[in-house]
């Protein structure tokens, strides 16, 4: 039974639940669901002499292991842009590939290829793949224009102004609809794009459904 504080997204008959990390739960397939983590990040932007603290691969992926332990999945998808750039395996601090290795052990890690890291083949374990489909939904990394049953994508990071009395906040966000889910991004080094942007707003021409992200849970919202 689903407990009162979860909140589940229903596509294509199967109940997903939107974690308060950006993570989606299919409890039934023991899948876990992340987008858009852009490990490395930090160290690609010094390179081009825009430093931020070093630490966002770390920060990830703390995040990242302790939905795996609160979940534990028996498989992880990651919906493309895991890293940065193709080369951000290779920049990984010994301790951070130890911490990865650790969260793929005894469990399927499949990697879809993304924008930024459009090859990671042979760079890390797991298997790597352009996209992936399990019974009526493909996981993606890039939302398709019209999808033709079911679709979890991310790529887009959708975020949302929460405006209430006494000011505003914004949060990132799931997107949805009857059709497809659009994910938030996961990464600690991630902006994010209004939901009212054009690239959002046109994949939705009925009707879009937002769960905001809060400190607990996820809370659905006005779009």
């Amino acid at each position: 039974m689903t407990a009162p504080t979860e909140t589940v997204i229903s596509l294509s008959g199967r109940p997903f639940v939107a974690d308060a990390s950006g993570a989606l739960w299919c409890a039934a397939a023991r899948l876990l669901v992340v987008s858009d983590l852009h490990l490395e990040k930090g160290s690609s932007l010094a390179a081009r002499r825009l430093h931020l603290p070093p630490y966002d691969t770390a920060q990830t992926l703390a995040r990242l292991a302790a939905v795996v332990a609160r979940y534990r999945p028996r498989a992880v998808i990651s919906l493309g842009d895991s890293f940065h750039d193709s080369a951000g395996p290779a920049r990984m601090a010994a301790c951070d590939v130890a911490t990865l290795k650790s969260l793929q052990a005894g469990r399927d890690w499949i990697w879809i290829a993304g924008n930024h890291d459009p090859v990671l083949e042979g760079a890390v374990s797991g298997d790597c793949v352009a996209e992936i489909v399990e019974g009526a939904i493909r996981f993606a990394h890039e939302p398709t224009a019209v999808p033709a049953a079911g679709e979890i994508a991310g790529h887009l990071h959708p975020c949302v102004t929460v405006v209430a009395r006494g000011g505003s906040v914004r949060r990132k966000a799931f997107v949805s609809c009857e059709t497809r889910i659009v994910m938030p991004a996961f990464g600690a080094f991630t902006g994010g794009l209004d939901i009212r942007a054009p690239a959002i707003r046109s994949l939705f021409p009925e009707r879009m459904t937002v769960f905001a992200l809060g400190e607990q849970r996820a809370y659905r919202v006005a779009a």
